[in-house]
């Protein structure tokens, strides 16, 4: 019984805050408008210009070619760089490897010659 009781008091707060929200709704539009309101601020007027549009038709022209470059060098750069891989691939001698040891210790083991050179010239 007390499920019931429940059920109907809130099925009756419902439909009463239902009520009350459609009579506000109606009463809406009986409220007037300021006209200081209606006036458009420098944002609104703006928006609603064709400006926008022509500075994102711009924008897109200046990305498509920007972006297209930008592609071409990126695939230019990896050319290089496969290339030069290749290169240090095929190395005559036959060791595909690299030895950096060997690269940073020098010949002397004392790292690069010109600047040990320089060094002791100055």
């Amino acid at each position: 019984m007390a499920g019931v009781l429940q059920f109907a008091l809130t099925n009756l707060l419902m439909i009463s805050a239902g009520v009350m929200l459609y009579l506000v709704v109606r009463a809406l539009p009986r409220v007037g408008e300021d006209p200081a309101a209606a006036r458009m601020n420098i944002f609104d007027r703006w928006r609603n210009s064709p400006l926008p549009e022509k500075i994102d038709a711009q924008m897109n022209a200046f990305l498509t070619k920007f972006l297209r470059r930008l592609k071409v060098w990126v695939m230019k750069f990896d050319n290089f760089i496969t290339d030069r891989l290749k290169g240090m691939k095929s190395a005559p001698g036959g060791n595909a490897a690299i030895d950096f040891k060997e690269i940073a210790n020098g010949e002397n083991g004392n790292g690069n010659d010109s600047e040990n050179a320089s060094i002791k010239d100055g």
